[in-house]
């Protein structure tokens, strides 16, 4: 005897009323909103999109099972983020190299050529889930021209080129001196783009979908701060951008491609090479980044006092960088700023005036202005309560990398004036 259900089946199919019966009947998933350009403008869908976000370096450290892993804490500052419009993360994707050197990142992800932490790896898995289920958005960075990483260095190091000195402990020039060589260098320009090529090719753990299908990357970045650190580099510098980018969208099209660089700073002092760079079609839109106090735009100490110098420093900056993209017509962002603290004071609580008069004026170029169209303050320090004046391990970790005092350019959610005035600009 047939069931009164399938005497009534057909009828439903038709009706497109039997949930789950036949195609017609099956809702399709929505397609990701990746992030495009269109025009000198980002868009999601129809809609331009412009943001107000920050740096967020330690995300998949946090993200992981593993030492330095913390999901509660990632929870808490991914919400926090989230209520305060912060939702554009800029992110190292790991680090590279040896355990226990001074002032690099702990624990490394990318341990030798080929080799990798599979816990780290799975943390980037983990955070990007979650920033999906909170429609969040990241820019996810490869290399780093600087120690604090990884980055060059260890390339050179993994391709016989002896141990790579430390700034903070070597000098600056010996550092320079040798990581010149790795844009000059094609084995370890080559073991830079295997990491690359493994990393966007990689298959997420929780969502079980490819990378280049995740609605939450906005961007892969070549590497952090990218510099030839030499004039004989410059150009194999370019070279070296572009043949990144173009493995990258060989293997992710759904996804854009940015540089990570500084501007005129991270090209020579060179503004045509930096538009030349950013105009390849290889690289989607502009990147500068901006450091008063490392660049000694104001006096180390005296960031209130030299506040309105720093201030004329960093709009003569952007201008010059808005007019020379210009004619690409790509969007500029400005995804890396700092200020210090008023008297370098690192201490959670201690006074911020400088720094929010001069986070309130960048702010104002993504709020009130159309040439910037996103921005990343450095770096969100959240909930974290800095043990030393230097990272140690098991410390928490900060928007401040180890090589840097632990508080000086990280905001705390105890930094109330501040956080208020992203509060501000975002509902903007």
């Amino acid at each position: 005897m047939k069931s009164i259900y399938s005497l009534i089946l057909p009828a439903l199919m038709l009706l497109g009323l039997a949930a789950g019966c036949g195609s017609s009947a099956a809702k399709a998933d929505p397609q990701p909103q990746y992030v495009t350009v269109r025009d000198g403008n980002f868009y999601i869908g129809d809609s331009i999109y412009r943001y107000i976000g920050t740096n967020f370096w330690y995300g998949p450290i946090l993200a992981s099972e593993g030492r330095g892993g913390d999901r509660e804490r990632l929870a808490r500052e991914l919400d926090s983020l989230k209520a305060l419009g912060l939702t554009n993360l800029r992110i190292l994707a790991g680090a590279d190299g040896r355990e226990g050197l001074h002032s690099h990142v702990s624990p490394v992800m990318h341990t030798a050529p080929g080799e990798y932490n599979d816990t780290l790896l799975r943390g980037l898995d983990y955070l990007l889930a979650e920033l999906e289920k909170r429609d969040m958005k990241a820019v996810l960075y490869l290399n780093n021209a600087w120690e604090w990483s990884g980055g060059y260095g260890t390339y050179l190091e993994w391709t016989g080129h002896g141990p790579a000195p430390l700034p903070n402990v070597d000098g600056y020039q010996a550092y320079v001196d040798y990581v010149k060589q790795f844009v000059l260098n094609d084995s370890a320009r080559a073991l830079s783009l295997e990491n690359t090529r493994r990393l966007v090719g990689r298959t997420n753990t929780v969502t079980g979908k490819p990378y280049s299908e995740s609605p939450a990357i906005m961007s892969w970045q070549v590497c952090n701060e990218p510099r030839a650190f030499s004039k004989e580099g410059k150009e194999a510098l370019l070279t070296w951008i572009q043949e990144t980018g173009r493995a990258i969208k060989e293997i992710d099209p759904n996804h854009l491609v940015s540089t990570g660089s500084e501007g005129k700073y991270g090209c020579e002092v060179d503004l045509d090479l930096w538009t030349r760079i950013h105009s390849l079609p290889e690289v989607d839109y502009a990147t500068i980044h901006i450091w008063p106090r490392n660049w000694n735009w104001h006096r180390r100490g005296y960031a209130v006092e030299d506040l309105d110098t720093a201030i004329a420093y960093t709009k003569s900056y952007i201008d010059e960088h808005v007019a020379a993209i210009a004619p690409a017509k790509r969007p500029l962002v400005i995804e890396e700023f700092g200020y210090a603290r008023d008297a370098e004071d690192f201490k959670i609580g201690s006074p911020i005036t400088a720094r929010d008069r001069y986070y309130d004026f960048m702010f104002s170029t993504v709020s009130q202005g159309k040439d910037i169209a996103g921005l990343n303050f450095w770096g969100w320090g959240g909930t974290a309560v800095p043990l030393h004046d230097t990272w140690e391990q098991g410390d928490p970790y900060t928007g401040d990398p180890a090589q840097e005092p632990q508080g000086l350019f990280s905001v705390f959610t105890a930094d109330k004036s501040t956080i208020d005035l992203i509060r501000k600009h975002n509902k903007k």
